[in-house]
């Protein structure tokens, strides 16, 4: 008879699982703290009393953030940042998704090449994407101008959007709407009750990530600044070529505290665990 051993076929080391945990954890502290060092350098020298830049700070002071209420155009390039950013947050959010729906049902050649257009905004180096949106707004006789500026960022909202609430419908079966649709459910009707229910995760994030880009968008905001449009990426790019101060630390600081209030605000409404839901 033979006999039948009990003993496991492989040992695993437990060394070389604690070493690798080891070197794991290693891993992600350094590169966690590569993201944040520089956010991190930039909130400590906001509160510098020193009037350049420089380490280490020869003491602590809020007279940089009184400079950002004091100097006009950081308040007012801001508002404009804000407004800019949410209108054309709500307006590629009425283009993208009735475009990413018919999308996302269609199977032919056609909505295959529509959905790669759609990603041809931020495909397209941003720089020559705003040159040439400065011809052909000034053609239209708009130029330089707030409503210039908006139809710039809804042109690179709209493909964040839409692909977002893409990725969402896609993976929603049509069973949901063919049934609501037998039961006579009208198409306004299974839009707004069945279908729009399922998809506002992804307009969710789509709209919230198209926002916080707007806000820190440059190239794009740079060709259509002029005295009352201007962003305040541009208006900061602008004031460090006269001078250096940490007055840019104490607004940068401002823009990210933004960017992270509406985060929290979304979160607490919705969940932002949510929004990436399938």
């Amino acid at each position: 008879m033979t006999n039948i051993s009990t003993t496991p076929l492989i040992e695993r080391p437990s060394k070389h699982i604690g070493l690798g945990h080891l070197i794991l954890g290693l891993y992600v502290l350094l590169f966690f703290g590569f993201l944040l060092a520089p956010i991190i350098i930039v909130v400590v020298v906001s509160f510098s009393s020193s009037s350049f830049i420089a380490f280490p700070m020869p003491g602590l002071s809020l007279e940089w953030y009184q400079r950002i209420i004091d100097y006009r155009p950081f308040m007012q390039s801001l508002l404009v940042s804000i407004e800019i950013a949410v209108l054309s947050g709500l307006a590629g959010t009425a283009i993208g998704v009735p475009a990413a729906i018919w999308a996302a049902r269609e199977q032919g050649w056609i909505g295959q090449l529509f959905k790669n257009f759609m990603l041809s905004p931020i495909s397209v180096p941003a720089i020559l994407l705003g040159f040439s949106l400065l011809y052909m707004l000034s053609a239209m006789t708009l130029g330089v101008s707030f409503l210039s500026l908006l139809i710039t960022h809804t042109v690179v909202s709209i493909p964040y959007i839409s692909r977002t609430v893409l990725a969402v419908y896609r993976a929603v079966p049509t069973d949901y709407e063919e049934a609501a649709a037998v039961l006579g459910a009208t198409r306004r009707r299974v839009f707004f009750d069945v279908t729009l229910p399922l998809i506002k995760p992804g307009i969710f994030a789509g709209a919230l990530f198209s926002t916080l880009i707007s806000l820190d968008n440059l190239p794009l905001s740079f060709f259509f600044g002029g005295a009352d449009s201007s962003t305040l990426p541009v208006v900061m790019l602008s004031y460090m070529q006269n001078q250096f101060d940490p007055s840019i630390a104490a607004i940068a600081t401002v823009q990210m505290l933004i960017a992270i209030v509406a985060l929290g605000v979304v979160n607490a409404l919705y969940g932002i665990d949510k929004l990436t839901a399938a």
